[in-house]
């Protein structure tokens, strides 16, 4: 062990710490390789460098020579932080320098270095341990005795007094090392379930996070959809906006430069009629009768207005300036009446172009899956015959022997086995055939049996109607109240749209583009929304119809 003042010969003059890679002078004198170069490179601009501890002087910039003996000296000097990291324990016993415990003597009470250890006292009652800082907690609080057995009926560790005559005296008592064995070996198991547990958790997140990157990636396609759409939809109101405005321009021209000319031909008329007027006040004026008789221009005159009068019965045979006096009023009062009618035609065809424009917006927006839609053969009627798959329904004149039970229509009608009470969903229908044919929904309360169990023709259901193919026009019918659509038939394939929520239920015919025909509002039976569960109904005679789509719609009632 180094004294203090061997300690002190192997501190830098410079930093006063250990030497930190020492190099040595010309002079002899040692210093950290740091600290000497960070002072010469101060020195160097006076030319001169001298050595910090003995003053001696060199023109040039000295070498630096490392000091290996020196170095390795102050290596073994350093204490070894790996050691003192490992246990934090020093030897008791080693008072002027700490040193890294290697063992710790429960008997003692004492920490010790290699040093110590080898001169310690090898008697059975010194029991030497890891290095521990907490020696007093591996002996009995009572007996003072060390901690050797474990009490499994009291879980407690325990001396070998307290076994046999103390408070565990009769108790199961085990050795601690084959009492700890026991607890790793139950720990482990522990370990190894939440190891698993942790594995499925982690598989778990996974998952999760691979369902969230599908989710955001859908979200984003659904995102870019909707600004393309809306891209879309302004390209084509900018479209319609120039378009109209071209078309007003065009107007405005076709009627203004007839006016123009119309009101050229008036000025021209007004001057002569004024010349005309001063003629006549300066012959008025005159107080020579028979100048006044004599002058060759008022010979002919006669009434202003029998000259009105014969320029329209004659068709203005009396002159141009007349005769473009009777076309122009005619002009001009057509003019303003045409324009009026014409600017009431426009707004009514911008309103109906916007309207088809939202309408196709409503049909193209990606929404949700087709919903899945299987018919009810407990619903059906005994005129109708269901397909093994639930999905087609066909007029049959066999009749069907399915028990007669309340919920069984009795007239050409099926209900779907599912249900909505919430949600937006829509599925797709398809036709065969030329007879007639309703497709709609209905709550389940809709009568069963006589005309106003038809769809529409009650409270509880809406349609659309189709009276056969050769009747090629479209009904919208809701408690026998019918609505003439403008819509001739061009597909035998439909589109039910149901928003729950918002109490909408939308038909469209799936032609090319996509055709808006009806939509009913729950408002305009009295509420804010559909109250119950909404089914698919269906009514066909001489024809069959299908189903279309399937989805994973989960809101639904089955």
């Amino acid at each position: 062990m180094a004294s203090s003042g061997l300690r002190r010969d192997l501190e830098c003059s410079i930093c006063l710490s250990l030497y930190t890679d020492p190099v040595t002078l010309g002079c002899g004198h040692n210093f950290c390789r740091d600290c000497i170069d960070c002072m010469k490179d101060t020195e160097g601009g006076s030319g001169v460098y001298t050595c910090p501890e003995c003053r001696a002087t060199f023109q040039k910039r000295p070498p630096l020579q490392r000091n290996i003996a020196l170095c390795n000296i102050v290596e073994n000097l350093s204490p070894q932080p790996n050691e003192e990291e490992i246990t934090g324990i020093l030897c008791t016993y080693c008072i002027h320098s700490p040193v890294p415990a290697v063992r710790s003597c429960l008997h003692c009470e004492a920490s010790l270095c290699d040093k110590h250890l080898r001169v310690h006292s090898k008697g059975p009652e010194h029991v030497l341990t890891d290095p521990s800082s907490s020696l007093e907690k591996r002996k009995c609080s009572v007996h003072k005795k060390i901690l050797e057995y474990y009490c499994t009926e009291d879980a407690a560790c325990i001396c070998v007094s307290c076994s046999l005559a103390g408070e565990h005296r009769g108790h199961q008592v085990e050795m601690l090392n084959e009492a700890s064995e026991k607890r790793k070996k139950k720990l482990r198991n522990v370990l190894q379930k939440l190891i698993t547990k942790r594995e499925k958790t982690e598989e778990r997140v996974q998952s999760l996070e691979k369902l969230r990157r599908k989710a955001q990636e859908k979200e984003a396609g659904e995102a870019q959809k909707v600004i393309s759409l809306f891209i879309d939809i302004r390209r084509q109101v900018d479209d319609l906006e120039k378009r109209f405005l071209s078309e007003i321009s065009r107007r405005e021209q076709q009627v203004s430069l007839p006016l123009s000319d119309v009101i050229q031909k008036l000025e021209i008329k007004k001057d002569a009629l004024s010349r005309k007027m001063r003629h006549i006040e300066e012959l008025c004026n005159m107080t020579d009768p028979l100048t006044v008789l004599q002058d060759p221009d008022t010979g002919d005159l006669c009434d202003p207005e029998e000259e009105d009068g014969g320029d329209e019965a004659t068709g203005g045979h009396h002159g141009g300036d007349e005769d473009t006096g009777g076309q122009d009023g005619s002009n001009e009062d057509r003019g303003g009446h045409d324009g009026g009618d014409q600017g009431a035609e426009l707004i009514l065809l911008i309103s109906y172009e916007l309207c088809a424009m939202i309408r196709g917006v409503n049909v193209t927006f990606p929404v949700q899956d087709p919903a899945d839609i299987l018919l009810d053969v407990n619903t059906a009627s005994n005129n109708l015959l269901i397909s093994d798959d639930l999905k087609t329904a066909t007029r049959t004149e066999i009749r069907q022997n399915r028990p007669e039970t309340a919920e069984r229509f009795q007239k050409f009608q099926v209900m779907s086995r599912r249900g909505f009470t919430s949600g937006r969903h829509y599925w797709d229908v398809e036709i065969s055939g030329s007879g007639e044919y309703r497709v709609g929904m209905c709550y389940p309360s809709i009568p069963r049996t006589g005309y106003e169990s038809y769809i529409g023709n009650n409270k509880e259901s809406w349609c659309v109607h189709v009276g056969s193919v050769h009747d090629n026009q479209y009904r919208a019918i809701h408690n026998s109240h019918i609505i003439r659509l403008l819509h001739q038939i061009s597909s035998n394939r439909f589109r039910m749209c149901l928003d729950y929520e918002a109490g909408q239920l939308s038909f469209y015919e799936l032609c090319d583009p996509i055709r808006h025909l009806h939509t009913f509002t729950a408002k305009h039976i009295g509420s804010l929304h559909f109250d119950k569960p909404l089914f698919v109904a269906l009514y066909m005679v001489d024809v069959s119809i299908k189903i279309l789509g399937r989805s994973s719609c989960e809101e639904s009632k089955q």
